[in-house]
């Protein structure tokens, strides 16, 4: 469960930075539309790293004290390689799905060990996920 705790933010610390980085790379016809988009996904994200951090020193661990231990950690790529808008959001959806799965391995784990608080503040997590992705997907789908 610690480690779960520990992944899952490291994840969400890691696709945080890649909405970040997104946001101030972003170019194209769409930069308006698209630098606003990753300025409110890496806000979101950036807004549930610090209750993570919390949660886990409430179990009586530590969080991640560097980035070398984040990287170490994290499930999802950390490498920001996209050059374009629709590979950006591509590979953030790969990054929200692989999120999502963590994200679920601890609510399990957190709801066998009777964790409720923090097992309700994962479900937060899940339902925002979940938002993500319906949005990330629908900025890929082609014009029908």
């Amino acid at each position: 469960m610690i480690e779960t705790s520990k992944q899952a933010l490291a994840n969400t610390f890691v696709m945080y930075f890649k909405a970040q980085s997104y946001h101030w790379n972003v170019e194209g016809i769409n930069f308006p539309q698209m630098h606003e988009f990753f300025g409110d996904l890496y806000e979101e994200l950036q807004g549930a790293i610090d209750p993570f951090a919390e949660e886990i020193r409430a179990l009586g661990e530590y969080a991640p004290k560097n980035l070398d231990e984040i990287f170490r950690l994290k499930s999802i790529d950390g490498d920001n390689v996209a050059t374009n808008a629709s590979a950006m959001v591509a590979d953030l959806l790969i990054a929200n799905n692989q999120s999502i799965v963590t994200l679920n391995k601890l609510f399990g784990e957190l709801d066998a060990a009777g964790e409720q608080g923090f097992a309700d503040f994962v479900a937060g997590r899940l339902d925002a996920h979940k938002k993500h992705g319906w949005m990330l997907k629908s900025i890929l789908k082609s014009g029908e």
